[in-house]
């Protein structure tokens, strides 16, 4: 039986936009209680900031604050039986993890990550219309440590031109610099981040069939200190 996922082929998409360079798909598949849960390796063309991309598989250089960053998009099963189909359901995006992030040289800066569909529109993050954008801050501290609180990471969302909407969060964020990488199993560091984005923990509210994401983008802004 096919469960129609996203990662069952190659993901003919283009990644930021860029040139006519395409993207495979990998996809590593665990089994938890017979539930498949799949991380899939985009190799995106990642906008950070400003500057010269190069396409590779998931990797990219940029002029920012971080000359390389990779991401990794999450999907898991979701079940949705119908009266006629009892096995019916998708795999929806679960996260968008940001690896690699040098904390340290990206203090004083925000993070951004958009998924985009098929069409070239943005997808709908959060239960609350237009937020199509997920922010944190990166703490402004060279002693980096790992935190999953959203007040502390100025957890938000965003519409599509950088408005701050304000709401019920269904998203969560984990900021990682202990352990292995999601991306590879390299160790973690503060010049060596995860940065995951988690859209909706619960289910109830956000479940993006992975087969409408046709890529994804990671942006750096400026946040300077207040003087």
């Amino acid at each position: 039986m096919s469960l129609n996922s996203p990662l069952s082929g190659s993901v003919k998409s283009r990644f930021g936009g860029f040139g006519k360079s395409r993207s495979k798909i990998f996809a590593v598949v665990a089994i938890v209680s017979s539930v498949p849960f799949l991380l899939s390796t985009f190799a995106a063309s990642v906008t950070v900031g400003s500057g010269n991309l190069t396409f590779g598989q998931g990797s990219q250089q940029a002029v920012a604050c971080d000359g390389q960053v990779y991401v990794a998009v999450g999907q898991e099963w979701k079940s949705a039986p119908t009266q006629t189909d009892a096995t019916n359901g998708f795999f929806r995006v679960r996260s968008v993890t940001v690896s690699n992030v040098d904390l340290v040289a990206c203090q004083n800066t925000k993070l951004r990550v958009r998924l985009i569909d098929s069409a070239g529109k943005e997808i709908q993050l959060g239960g609350t219309a237009g937020a199509t954008v997920l922010q944190i801050a990166v703490p402004s501290s060279d002693v980096q440590v790992s935190t999953s609180d959203p007040a502390v990471l100025g957890l938000g969302y965003l519409t599509g031109d950088g408005n701050v909407i304000s709401g019920v969060m269904n998203a969560a964020v984990s900021l990682s610099t202990a352990g292995t990488s999601i991306y590879d199993g390299s160790m973690l560091n503060a010049n060596s981040a995860d940065v995951t984005f988690y859209l909706d923990p619960t289910q109830s509210t956000v479940n993006i069939d992975g087969q409408s994401v046709g890529r994804v983008t990671v942006e750096s802004v400026d946040n300077p200190k207040p003087r």
